[in-house]
């Protein structure tokens, strides 16, 4: 998408990749089919992120709340189809018909909703302010902070390998911030600086 960055911020990638790549080395076993569905979802989430941000950022400039708007009927009807196609539809409704589905039950799928659509208004707006790089760090960082929440609340043992690699995601994402952060301070001061040639230039 003709967007390119400094070699610090290149360089400041690999850690958290690296890192991520030791905390979750040989948990995962897959089949063909599944490997290719996942690289499909990597890619077409990376695209999201991408266009998305253009979408907010762009010539178009759209609000979070329009770009759910135009998506979400889109999405419910891919999920629907999904449905369908799997079966889940009719499994659904025979669940429904045993009467499983009880009020509480009702309550907590709209809730959940809920949650689901304030979670996606966040990422629009965060992404729109951060970038689609730093959602992309984030959801890497995510995989680590997840294993290590998973060690506090729930005493999961990780080996040498896994906690080092979270140590280096950790760091590598400090890393990251720390460019970022003065590359935003170098942008603020040339700005200031040309503010202050303009009023000088003034009669």
């Amino acid at each position: 998408f003709s967007r390119t960055y400094s070699t610090t911020t290149y360089l400041s990638l690999v850690p958290i990749i690296l890192g991520v790549c030791m905390v979750t080395y040989g948990d995962y076993y897959f089949t063909v089919l599944g490997f290719s569905l996942t690289l499909l979802g990597v890619i077409l989430a990376a695209l999201k992120t991408i266009i998305s941000n253009r979408l907010m950022t762009g010539s178009l400039a759209l609000p979070a709340l329009e770009i759910l708007y135009r998506m979400s009927p889109l999405a419910a009807m891919q999920a629907l189809l999904y449905s369908v196609l799997t079966g889940e539809l009719s499994r659904f409704v025979q669940y429904a018909r045993e009467g499983c589905l009880t009020k509480v039950r009702i309550l907590g799928l709209l809730s959940n909703s809920l949650i689901a659509f304030f979670l996606n208004l966040s990422s629009f707006h965060t992404n729109k302010i951060a970038g689609a790089l730093t959602m992309t760090v984030c959801g890497n960082l995510k995989q680590a902070l997840t294993i290590l929440l998973g060690i506090l609340l729930f005493d999961v043992h990780v080996g040498v390998l896994s906690g080092t690699g979270m140590a280096i995601t950790l760091g590598g994402a400090a890393f990251y911030s720390k460019v970022e952060l003065n590359k935003k301070q170098d942008r603020d001061r040339v700005e200031s600086a040309e503010k202050e040639i303009l009023l000088d230039r003034r009669p």
